[in-house]
């Protein structure tokens, strides 16, 4: 099988990332590092030992795909301008910055028969592949997704950032369109906000609540999915899943504690897990999910069969993402519904808002005096 011919576009974190493996892997040939700071591209470029260049567009004719891992403002134009030039391209999440850009990009991709495959790499994570099949129908979801301050993705806020990974991964799951969205969001260090919490509901009945921070003291990424004969609790970080199953007894509601002995409880509360709820904690796998999501791209390209993220599954989670977005600015920080959005604080409280006795009247006014 010969090599594709590979670039890729962008020198940043990311983009350093995927140039590196995808330089170790038989499946390319890195052609070059595309970036508009000199700095940026040369030390990427010496460090693999390709051509640096300045501008995608003067690949055209010269790759067969590319790695897009520039900001996301520039998705769209850079993804455009290679695919009407024949390149197959693997962009990073988001796809682009709104449904409209996703919807041509899709569109493009099909009328030029190319690869579109959007960079959620969080579905090649071993916690993910390792339960997956066993998520049948989940009735509910949670997902937290915290991290410090990274000062990447700046041009985004946190939806984008780091919700839009478990949006991807809960439409994957549920399979089902998003029929209505609750959200808030706090803008702390930049523009966009830094803190999201959104609740979904799905047609078919289905309910996820998502949390994202990025200044949070604590890191963590892992998802709670509750279905209807399992339960499965992932952590990404550590790549790892744990899952619980009901004993069939307790599907379908036959077993009855109010027949148990004294010395039966006290033998299953000890047993629970063993017994009733048997909890089972995989075998960690060891893989590197970008390494897997390249490999994934190379497939497609040389089979014509879809990428496993393709660019409609990009697309739906930027147009619920937009949604979420859509629900933060319209979220109302105080009564009267003055202030709103990511950068409404809600005001201080006054002794007239509080509903308190004569006591705490006393205490009030004699701090105010």
């Amino acid at each position: 099988m010969t090599p594709l011919r590979l670039a890729v576009i962008g020198a940043g974190h990311l983009g350093k990332i995927h140039a590196r493996l995808a330089a170790q892997l038989p499946e390319f040939t890195l052609a070059a590092v595309v970036d508009p700071h000199p700095a940026a591209r040369q030390a990427a470029a010496e460090a693999l030992g390709v051509p640096a260049r300045d501008d995608h567009r003067a690949l055209l004719g010269e790759i067969d795909a590319a790695v897009v891992a520039a900001p996301t403002s520039l998705h769209f134009d850079i993804a455009a301008d290679l695919m009407r030039g024949g390149v197959h391209v693997l962009v990073e999440k988001p796809l682009a910055a709104d449904p409209e850009q996703t919807a041509e990009l899709v569109r493009l991709a099909r009328r030029r028969e190319l690869v579109l495959q959007t960079g959620h790499v969080e579905r090649f994570n071993p916690a993910l592949l390792s339960v997956e099949g066993r998520l049948q129908a989940p009735r509910f979801i949670e997902a937290r997704r915290l991290s410090g301050y990274t000062f990447r993705s700046t041009d985004v806020g946190v939806v984008y950032d780091l919700m839009i990974h478990d949006i991807d991964i809960c439409l994957a799951l549920v399979k089902s369109p998003v029929v209505a969205v609750d959200a808030l969001g706090a803008a702390v260090i930049g523009r966009h906000e830094d803190m999201a919490s959104a609740r979904l509901k799905f047609a078919c009945g289905a309910v996820a609540q998502l949390t994202a921070s990025r200044t949070s003291f604590r890191q963590e990424r892992v998802m709670n999915v509750y279905g209807p004969r399992v339960f499965a609790s992932l952590d990404f970080a550590e790549r790892q899943a744990t899952v619980v199953e009901p004993h069939a007894t307790l599907v379908d509601r036959s077993f009855r504690q109010d027949r148990l002995d004294a010395a039966e409880q006290a033998r299953l509360r000890e047993h629970l897990f063993d017994e009733l709820l048997v909890k089972q904690t995989l075998p960690r796998v060891e893989l590197n999910a970008i390494e897997e999501e390249l490999r994934d791209f190379a497939r497609a390209i040389h089979t014509g069969c879809p990428p496993r993220v393709t660019g409609a599954a990009g697309h739906d989670a930027v147009a619920v993402a937009h949604k979420v977005l859509e629900a933060v600015r319209e979220h109302a920080w105080d009564a009267e519904g003055l202030r709103r959005g990511p950068l409404a604080m809600p005001r201080d409280l006054q002794a007239a808002d509080l509903p308190i006795g004569d006591q705490d009247t006393v205490v009030l006014r004699t701090r105010a005096a």
